[in-house]
């Protein structure tokens, strides 16, 4: 029998990351410990889980079976400990995903009321608007914005969005502000991963619908830039309402075309362990959860 979980839990790093040196960083070791230990738990098991090469390291058909069914075990072994511990303290390492926008604007001053509950636990955010490899990261909970392209792991809705056409009081002093979705081809248009779907310039009213196709004349691959360009007066773009309601609130954008709606974008929590989701994650979305629901961030939307 295999003596602790350590070695487990190195084995499926290492064949997540496809690196020893990568592994061997995460848990605190030097490369030649963590082959030594992987060798030791392959020599138990009498059998090879990892083909190394000079290029990279994958794990064999064995090996590929072998992580399928160690990691659940060590997610149910993380919640057992958890639901026997009193008082119910998470401790541990929860790595989270989100867009950077949500990150910082609405996730980050909501967690600190719950990582105060829980100081031994380690609370680990990935912030990006380009999606991360969640399996190959170890991400417990990954935050995402618009549809859910996944077919494995679950998800859970937690919120829904307002999206907003905005730009500075001084770009519309300027060049003036659009009446119709249409005046839009008119002026200058600031592209960002909110602004990059279909859904971004789709409006409606009385019933009518109307697409307008768009080229920007500056684009940014995160939300953030796109937001700080159009305070600096670049031009127009399409984004969530909560991640520009301190501009919205402070006077630095300003709406455009509010008689026309546009669709909100939802936001889900994604587990990719299914399941095997450990504890922490899960009580962490809950907490996100409630607060939104206590505190909903929509007063500038209303502006």
């Amino acid at each position: 029998m295999i003596k602790d979980n350590f070695a487990l839990r190195l084995y499926t790093r290492v064949a997540r990351l496809g690196s020893f040196s990568a592994a061997a960083r995460e848990c605190g070791l030097s490369q030649s410990q963590a082959s030594r230990i992987v060798a030791e738990l392959e020599a138990e098991l009498g059998i090879r889980l990892l083909s190394r090469t000079t290029r990279a390291v994958v794990p064999t058909e064995a090996g590929g079976e072998f992580l399928a069914r160690v990691e659940p075990i060590l997610a149910a072994l993380d919640e057992a400990e958890h639901s026997v511990r009193e008082g119910g303290e998470l401790r541990g390492l929860v790595r989270m995903s989100m867009p950077t926008s949500f990150g910082i604007r609405d996730v980050i001053p909501r967690l600190a009321s719950f990582a105060e509950r829980h100081p031994a636990l380690h609370i680990q955010l990935q912030l990006g608007d380009r999606r991360h490899d969640v399996v190959r990261d170890a991400v417990d909970v990954a935050i995402r914005l618009g549809s859910l392209a996944d077919a494995a792991g679950t998800a859970k809705r937690i919120a829904t969005i307002p999206r907003v056409v905005v730009a500075s009081p001084d770009y519309l002093e300027h060049h003036g502000a659009p009446h119709t979705p249409e005046d839009l081809s008119r002026h200058r248009i600031i592209g960002g991963t909110a602004a990059a779907v279909p859904s971004a310039w789709r409006f409606k009213r009385d019933g009518q619908e109307s697409t307008i196709k768009l080229e920007p004349h500056f684009s940014t691959d995160e939300n953030e830039g796109a937001i700080a360009a159009a305070v600096a007066g670049f031009g127009i773009t399409s984004t969530s309402g909560w991640a520009c309601r301190r501009e919205l609130e402070n006077g630095a954008l300003l709406r455009v075309l509010t008689k026309w709606a546009l669709a909100g974008i939802p936001v889900h929590a994604y587990f990719p362990m299914g399941r095997a989701t450990r504890a922490a994650a899960r009580a962490i979305i809950d907490h996100l959860v409630a607060n939104f629901e206590r505190e909903p961030p929509a007063e500038a939307m209303d502006r």
